[in-house]
């Protein structure tokens, strides 16, 4: 394929804070870097489409992004401001689509922003906080010239798809920690550690979810063209991302449920416990209950009292106490209280 003449003063992507890449795509193959003021030209050439990429990008260069494609301000001031719920708007014949971001981060989840917007001939990428970049999106379609002359809508799957796998991963490893505890709760008592443990992942899963949920309309909408004109043979692509996005909410919602069971197996494994200790104090108690009472009556230090001139009066009494204490025990013993 001939590669199109170059605009003047296209000198490829600057060098910027904020801006990962900008690159022009015609027919699956990548034509060259652009820079983002030539961007609105390369975009309206017939067969191709502009893929730019940011990450926390300044105001100013979102703004010379917003003016290549005409953005509407209200989606660059939710690009700019970031912390957005999930969701998909449409603005004319273009859409804006914020989707939540989820990876590991020192043992902890981390969470982030991606903005999407993506018209005729485009689509912009900001990412902001906790996200992995995109570059490896972008290499494994540039991989596959076939399914990226789909263009700006192919990316849009790729990246999407790309969000859903990073939750799928972000819930195995806590599937890891989840399974831990669980074998923790069979061996032994969870301690005060392990059940901040269950807290935190219990909280990292329901962030999780919700994040990864709204997805799933967001997906709909794009498989049945309800907001971009996609061609029939795309669509299916994104009802695929829609069953992963199920599928992680189904593993978290397994996830959470083992681990409320994993709790309340700790809770009547204490409880258990503590009756078995009760029923063990209780029993002593009884016991000891018997010389203190006849102790007690003997130590009255009555003149007239029975048995105290009694020789055998001491040997007796101490007779009964142990005979009455023995008999205690070995019921108690039976009865599996000691």
């Amino acid at each position: 394929m001939a590669q199109p003449a170059l605009l003047p003063d296209d000198l490829g992507t600057p060098s910027e804070p904020g801006l990962i890449a900008a690159v022009v795509y015609a027919g699956g193959q990548k034509i060259r870097d652009i820079a983002i003021d030539h961007a609105r030209e390369w975009a309206k050439r017939p067969g191709h489409f502009v893929w730019i990429g940011l990450h926390e990008p300044e105001p100013a260069l979102l703004a010379r992004v917003q003016a290549q494609f005409d953005l509407h301000p209200m989606a660059i001031e939710d690009a700019e401001n970031a912390h957005q719920r999930p969701k998909l708007e449409q603005y004319g014949a273009a859409v804006f689509i914020v989707a939540r971001t989820a990876q590991l981060v020192d043992d902890h989840v981390a969470f982030g922003e991606t903005h999407l917007f993506v018209g005729r001939g485009y689509i912009v990428s900001v990412r902001h906080g906790a996200s992995t970049s995109y570059t490896t999106v972008r290499q494994r379609l540039e991989a596959c010239p076939t399914v990226l002359s789909h263009g700006e809508h192919y990316a849009l799957y790729g990246i999407l798809d790309f969000i859903v796998d990073s939750y799928m991963h972000v819930a195995e490893a806590l599937h890891a920690k989840v399974d831990d505890i669980e074998d923790r709760v069979l061996t032994a008592n969870l301690t005060r550690k392990d059940v901040e443990v269950v807290y935190d992942l219990r909280r990292d899963l329901l962030r999780l979810r919700n994040a990864a949920g709204p997805l799933v309309d967001v997906c709909r909408r794009l498989e049945h063209a309800e907001v971009l004109s996609i061609e029939p043979s795309m669509q299916p692509m994104f009802r695929d991302v829609t069953d992963h996005v199920r599928s992680v909410e189904s593993e978290i919602d397994t996830l959470r449920e083992v681990l409320a069971f994993a709790f309340e197996a700790s809770i009547m494994w204490n409880q258990a416990e503590q009756n078995t200790t009760m029923r063990r104090l209780a029993a002593w108690a009884a016991i000891l209950a018997v010389p203190t009472a006849i102790a007690g009556i003997y130590g009255m230090n009555f003149e007239h009292m029975p048995e105290l001139k009694w020789e055998y009066g001491y040997f007796v009494v101490l007779g009964t106490i142990t005979a009455v204490c023995g008999g205690l025990f070995a019921i108690f013993r039976r009865s599996k209280w000691l």
